[in-house]
This record gives structure tokens, sequence and C-alpha cells, in this order.
């Protein structure tokens, strides 16, 4: 049975309380939300206002080493879709560099509306095959120009990230939907992945941030 996590509780991702066990041979890292629709009223919604609004949310991870840094921060590339961000193929997950070199762990796509039920983004990690100098993997969630667009997580309702095995059990999730403290704040450290004791620890985080740009996050961790 899957534990809902609360802001800065950890557990085990091996095995539950009840002893049961997880495959962490692949574990998936799905991230969900739902913008909130903004209420127009009878007229607006006659006329076609109250429209879901497109909101770019974008998954990242940073894998971290022993000292808590993002070893390998990538070479210089050109943004396809004219993004100014121009990491690649080094230790950092997001749109532009959706695999890993080592290939256990990579991001498998970029949803744009957070239409729908389930797993908006997810994040999918080899965890039994990734290397030892890998010791943290923190996962992030940005609104991409959030800041210029006036959108922020204050505005966003039903946010989660949940850790799935390779068998499809969902071992934890934590939930949060936007309040008050949230308006203005348009990146979130989500949640972390972690060893201990040979095996591997899952903590929720929820620590919100004004930037919508995660190289701003980054620095904390070169």
């Amino acid at each position: 049975m899957a534990i809902n996590l609360i802001k800065g509780q950890t557990i085990d991702l091996r095995k539950n309380d009840q002893g049961e066990e997880y495959d962490l041979s692949t574990v998936t890292l799905g991230l969900g939300w739902d913008v909130r629709q903004k209420n127009t009223g009878f007229l607006g919604k006659l006329f076609g206002g109250g429209q879901e609004e497109e909101y770019d949310l974008d998954a990242i991870a940073f894998l971290l080493d022993a000292n808590g840094k993002v070893a390998n921060l990538g070479r210089k590339a050109q943004a396809p879709n004219g993004r100014e961000i121009n990491l690649y193929g080094g230790d950092i997950i997001f749109f532009n560099s959706m695999q890993h070199p080592s290939g256990h762990i990579w991001l498998t796509g970029d949803n744009r509306t957070g239409a729908g039920d389930g797993d908006d983004e997810q994040i999918i990690v080899k965890l039994n095959s990734l290397g030892q100098q890998y010791q943290r993997i923190l996962f992030l969630v940005s609104i991409y120009q959030g800041r210029h667009n006036n959108q922020h997580f204050g505005m966003v309702d039903n946010a989660f990230i949940r850790a799935v095995d390779a068998r499809g059990k969902e071992i934890a999730r934590y939930s949060l939907s936007g309040d008050a403290t949230f308006n203005g704040m348009c990146s979130m450290t989500f949640a972390e992945l972690y060893r201990k004791d040979g095996s591997w620890k899952f903590r929720a985080i929820g620590e919100p941030h004004a930037t919508d740009n995660f190289t701003e996050l980054l620095k904390k961790y070169r």
C-alpha cells in the first residue's frame, strides 16, 4: 500500500512497514498537476472564456555526488526551441537534455497543460544500475517563463510526485495544492532520492522558489 507523505517525511523505498518489498530496478517518478481554471462568470464561459490556460511546467533532476554537488554540468549546445539554456549531456535532466549519458535516468516528455488524470511528466531511474558516484537525485519543477506570464504555484492545484516501482506498484506519493504561500513562486524543489545504508530513501521536500529558471537553483549545487 502506497504511503502518502507529508512535507519533510522520509521513507525507505525498498520495503514498507508491512515488509512488502519493491522492485527498484526501474523506478518512475511521476509528476502531475492541474491548472486552476479562471472563473470568468456566465458570459465568459458562454463566449469561450474559462478555458484551461497553458502552463509549461518542466520536470528537472539534478544528480548529486557525495559532496552534494553536480559534478558534470555538461557541454554547451544550441537550444532548439529558443530557450536560453545550453547545458547538455551532463548530470542534469531537463527538456533539452532528456537522457543521462549513462542511460540510467531519463525524462519521458513535456506536458504543457496538466490536462487529464495521471502523471503529466515522468522521470525514470534505473536505481539498481546507477553508479555509486551518484548519491542523491533532486527533483524540481519549474514554470517556464512563469514570471513573464504571471504564472505561479499559487495557481496550480493537486500537484504531486509519486514513486512507482518496476512492477507498477506505487510506493509513495507527496501531494500539495496551491495556496497563498505559493503566490509568486515559479519553481518547486519537490523531493529527493538518496542512498542510505545500502538502500534508497525518498524524502518529500516541497520547497518553493521565486525564480522560474532552474539554472539559478543549480548555483547552490555547483
